[in-house]
């Protein structure tokens, strides 16, 4: 291949060094958008963040979709978290999915909800998904081309924590309009959020607020709120970068025990209202 005469790195320039050069399109950016599903219509893709794991992040886009699922939506999760992923064992749904010439199949969970996982391809659901960065990322862009996902008024990405290479591909290839972010009491934590939203900053996506988790513990005997990771911060840190306060969340063992038994859609869950009317107003 012939040396491309504008890029600055012209000597050691080759077709996959120069992929993606905006030299290569007259000085357009390329875009890495990619296609959805031909038979498919998606309203509103809304992705669910963390800085770090551990904090309930999956918990949380399984309460917005069951939420906007009894508000009588139609409603998918797109589990990007390909390589830790537990929404179809929280929904109670086993693979494996099918398809035909329209695309993979979301599995439908008891309430309706359109789920796509790694779990529901794979033969042996435990067994360790060990790949590189850039066959994740791949698999992701194919669960949003690939599967017929249907009319769909909301499509919730379930994210992996941190701004690696899925949060990049999912803010790079698909039409997010806006982000959740979740996240728990401790400072450390309060600190990391702020990558989240300042990656989200750089990809001119929407940050749609903050959901603290693990707010607090309530007493089964006297009703006190015991705050097992110290004093929340959150309503300084969403003051403080100027985004919505959706919910502070306690830490209810009866919970997940609904969503180890495989039945989140019967969970009520009302400390995401906020959130919800967020969604329903984008």
């Amino acid at each position: 291949m012939a040396e491309n005469k504008e890029c600055s790195s012209a000597a050691s320039c080759s077709r996959e060094s120069c992929e993606g050069c905006p030299s290569q399109n007259g000085g357009a950016p390329h875009s890495f958008a990619e296609e959805l599903n031909p038979f498919s219509s998606v309203k509103k893709v809304i992705g669910v963040v963390s800085g770090k794991g551990g904090v309930g992040k999956s918990f949380v886009t399984a309460s917005l979709a069951t939420a906007m699922r009894k508000q009588g939506y139609e409603v998918g999760i797109l589990d990007a978290d390909i390589t830790g992923p537990s929404i179809p064992k929280m929904f109670g749904v086993h693979g494996p999915a099918e398809g035909n010439d329209m695309g993979l199949f979301p599995v439908p969970a008891q309430d309706g909800t359109k789920i796509m996982s790694l779990n529901l391809l794979v033969d042996d659901e435990e067994a360790p998904v060990v790949w590189r960065g850039p066959v994740i990322a791949s698999t992701v862009k194919q669960f949003w081309h690939d599967v017929y996902w249907g009319d769909l008024d909301y499509l919730f990405v379930d994210m992996p924590p941190g701004t690696g290479d899925v949060p990049l591909t999912v803010f790079q290839s698909l039409p997010v309009d806006g982000i959740v972010i979740v996240t728990s009491p401790q400072e450390l934590v309060q600190l990391i959020v702020k990558k989240a939203i300042n990656m989200a900053g750089m990809m001119d996506i929407p940050v749609l607020g903050i959901v603290e988790n693990y707010s607090f513990l309530k007493c089964p005997d006297c009703g006190t709120e015991i705050k097992l990771f110290g004093e929340s911060h959150v309503d300084e840190t969403a003051s403080d970068l100027g985004i919505s306060l959706l919910g502070k969340m306690p830490l209810e063992p009866e919970y997940a025990k609904t969503a180890d038994e495989g039945n989140f859609h019967k969970i009520e869950n009302p400390y995401l209202e906020e959130a919800v009317k967020k969604i329903e107003n984008l």
